[in-house]
């Protein structure tokens, strides 16, 4: 038995639009992300007028900067529809986030997911004007971020199976963080667009308005009460839906915890500690199960430190473009049939 190390850089791009820097991105990212949006699982692939006329009825404010990702892209048709995120191929990150409003608001998760199929970009931009601040994928969407309106949002996979009609969750919380400035006017935007699986978005505002709004397709989104703090997993409600799947993800004693966190009012210090350390931290990489990072958002300081065992790395909307190398760490296990 021994420790498996799974070695990667984490890099960040500051680019209020989409420029050279992106297209570096694109270069080095797409024949991956090529490959999953042809192959993955899900409905099958939409052709590019029906992705491009969903992308401009529901989010009208991406569509110059969505043209733009399709120039330096140089036209390439699956690349065009990609981006759009209609009906992409899914995909079931774990995570677990929790809010609170004291000292400041602050958002913190950890992203549980496997190391081959992490993007790994913190990105910086402005693309309407607004500037985001957040942890890049699908190329332009993000998995978590904030703006300088002071609003922080996170995803998590919600626990329902399948799919529907409707945008990858990235693209969707790119596309709160272009358009609202609380929690209120995010959840507006949310009832609105069509939300292609089952995910749990933790959300807070400048004022410290905490919420947790449960989306999927073919449905309207639910919304927990607002207060102080809100909290996620991988599941709904005090009972799990699918069972098996909240224990393989321990999505129940994971929740527990961070409402016992919660519950202690700790300071930012120790809600890393805690997101650090079982049964939050997971290390099965090999599993798709393992945390890739905890990001604490700090809106009212303009900042996000990005933590991993023993070290982090801090970055602010203006930070220099730069790498970050980490490595991640699983215990090998044996096991008895």
């Amino acid at each position: 038995m021994g420790t498996l190390e799974y070695p990667f850089a984490m890099r960040a791009l500051t680019e209020a639009v989409p420029g050279v820097g992106w297209a570096a991105l694109f270069a080095d990212k797409w024949p991956g992300y090529r490959r999953w949006f042809l192959d993955g699982p899900g409905p099958d692939r939409p052709e590019l007028r029906t992705a491009v006329r969903m992308l401009a009825r529901h989010m009208p404010e991406l569509m110059p900067t969505y043209l733009r990702l399709v120039e330096l892209a140089e036209g390439d048709d699956t690349a065009a529809r990609m981006l759009t995120l209609w009906d992409p191929p899914r995909f079931s990150p774990g995570c677990s986030q929790l809010a609170q409003s004291a000292p400041d608001p602050m958002l913190c998760r950890n992203y549980d997911y496997s190391p081959h199929l992490f993007e790994g970009t913190v990105a910086a931009t402005a693309y309407t004007g607004r500037r985001v601040l957040g942890t890049g994928d699908c190329l332009w969407g993000l998995i978590d971020g904030m703006n300088d309106a002071g609003l922080a949002v996170s995803l998590a996979f919600g626990g329902r199976p399948g799919s529907g009609r409707g945008f990858g969750v990235p693209l969707v919380l790119r596309y709160l963080l272009e358009v609202a400035t609380t929690t209120a006017e995010a959840c507006a935007v949310l009832r609105r667009v069509p939300v292609s699986m089952s995910y749990n978005l933790t959300l807070i505002d400048a004022t410290g308005r905490a919420q947790t709004a449960f989306v999927g397709p073919d449905e309207p989104p639910e919304f927990s009460d607002a207060c102080a703090v809100g909290s996620a997993t991988n599941h709904r409600g005090a009972v799990p839906e699918f069972p098996e799947q909240a224990r393989a993800l321990h999505s129940v004693e994971r929740l527990q915890r961070l409402d016992a966190l919660a519950a202690a009012h700790p300071d930012p210090a120790a809600v890393v500690t805690a997101f650090l350390t079982r049964p939050l931290y997971n290390d099965g990489f090999s599993r798709a199960f393992g945390t890739l990072y905890t990001a604490l958002y700090r809106p009212a300081l303009g900042y996000v430190d990005y933590c991993w065992p023993g070290h982090g790395w801090r970055r602010t909307f203006d930070a220099a473009d730069a790498v970050y190398p980490v490595v991640w760490r699983e215990e090998e296990r044996l096991h008895v049939r």
